[in-house]
């Protein structure tokens, strides 16, 4: 197989092992706040909300050393070793624990950090500045058939169940644990790239992560990745993309989290607004696939660079929160149990409710793809200190947002999303510019980015 073919293969099976870690990992998100209410009557005492700040608390602390972590186990046995914890998590299900429950939703948000660091550094391994578009979407869209597959098991297995017995449950969650194994044993199948680090990079990630079976150099160079962390981290150009990631913070959280739990609790949906929720979640992962086809796969057509696929992103993105704003009650995302009977500004619509959601999932997908190649197009050298900060930012974003998520009214989500919007787009738009004139100015091509 040759270099190309065999970086295209890498990016491929690490598409397929995060889908199939994610499809159990969403699905046991998507399900676990269900499931601990069925266990008031027992010894647990845990709150699946609780357990997501925990884990975006941690995962955001813990991007702060990730790097180092990354330096001295290496890409691709992180990403083995993070897979494992997310299947730890989930198989508490089986027989679960509160102390067993909050411990796992600590170390899976160390977990999670480790991973998304390799992964960010598995994809620049295995891209240049012809390939990492592409590649971004690729990897991309396989990811989010995550999406599509739990979602469907959401909508169809339990529909019309009201109360989920211990047989249903441990079955679930042995079958999701298995599925979340088989993604980090598809890990053992990407394969290592040769070295081609150009002389002087002295400060190269790949020095960083060369190889040496010295304790003492394994120790440099995790010092060596914290501290280009922080020098990264105030650099202009990862300031100005931080606006933007943001942005991918506050909607990952209102997308997941938020917009779901306001079409469950709009009464005048009937006694389809809860499976609502999760084909609600199966239109978004459309949204997703598309536009991480569409903006990978056809990026080396483009001759304008990433700036079109971002305005795109946030137009999308506006027209979503437009109609949000009129299609859902304000009260929506703080309703209580028994739902809510408000309407907004026409009557609630479930076909318009999803075509919200693939709209929203369609406009995260132009930002993601987007943020991952050009980060990967600017920090070649340096990509897991970069793709860290990027998760750093992200899901502190994210855990800010589920903070407020409990008290703010719909229009005042929007309002946020709307203004961080703008400006991570501004900010993203200065950035790319830049990337251009240094390419321009090396005599290539700009399309090829």
């Amino acid at each position: 197989m040759s270099s190309e073919g065999k970086k295209l293969f890498n990016i491929i099976i690490l598409g397929v092992s995060f889908m199939f870690i994610f499809t159990a990992f969403q699905s046991c998100g998507n399900i676990a706040q269900t499931v601990i209410m069925n266990l008031n009557n027992t010894d647990f005492h845990g709150s699946g909300y609780t357990s997501m700040s925990i884990i975006y608390g941690v995962l955001s602390a813990s991007n702060l050393i990730s790097p180092s972590l990354v330096a001295i186990v290496g890409p691709q046995f992180s990403m083995v070793i993070s897979g494992m914890f997310y299947s730890l998590y989930i198989a508490v299900f089986i027989q679960p624990a509160t102390w067993a429950f909050y411990t796992a939703s600590v170390l899976i948000g160390i977990a999670a950090a480790v991973l998304w660091t390799a992964q960010g550094n598995c994809l620049t391994e295995n891209s240049d500045e012809n390939t990492i578009g592409r590649n971004s979407g690729i990897f991309w869209a396989l990811l989010q058939f995550s999406l599509i597959f739990g979602n469907l098991y959401i909508y169809f297995a339990w529909q019309g169940k009201t109360h989920i017995s211990e047989s249903d449950r441990r079955t679930v969650f042995i079958a999701l644990t298995v599925i979340s194994l088989v993604g980090t044993v598809l890990f053992f199948l990407i394969r290592k790239q040769e070295d081609t680090k150009a002389p002087g990079d002295d400060d190269s990630t790949d020095e960083i992560l060369g190889e040496s079976s010295s304790a003492r150099n394994k120790m440099m160079r995790a010092v060596a990745a914290f501290k280009k962390s922080i020098t990264l981290s105030f650099t202009k150009e990862m300031l100005l993309l931080s606006v933007t990631t943001a942005y991918t913070g506050l909607v990952l959280t209102f997308f997941s989290g938020v917009y779901g739990t306001c079409i469950g609790a709009v009464n005048r949906f009937g006694s389809e607004e809860k499976s609502l929720i999760g084909l609600s979640g199966i239109f978004i992962g459309v949204g997703e696939i598309l536009g991480g086809g569409i903006f990978g796969l056809l990026s080396k057509k483009s001759r304008s660079g990433r700036n079109p696929v971002v305005m795109l992103g946030i137009l999308v993105h506006f027209i979503a929160f437009y109609l949000i704003f009129f299609n859902m009650p304000n009260d929506a995302p703080i309703a209580p149990m028994e739902g809510t009977d408000h309407i907004a500004y026409m009557i609630p619509n479930k076909e318009v409710a999803m075509l919200c959601s693939f709209l929203l999932g369609l406009g995260d997908s132009c930002f993601n793809t987007q943020l991952l190649s050009i980060l990967g197009f600017l920090y070649s050298e340096d990509s897991a200190p970069a793709f860290a900060i990027f998760k750093f930012v992200q899901s502190i974003c994210a855990a800010v947002a589920y903070f407020y998520s409990n008290y703010f009214l719909l229009q005042w989500q929007l309002l946020i999303m709307v203004i961080v919007g703008f400006f991570g787009t501004i900010t993203f738009f200065t950035v790319e510019w830049g990337a251009a004139a240094a390419l321009a100015a090396r005599g290539s091509d700009y399309s090829s980015i």
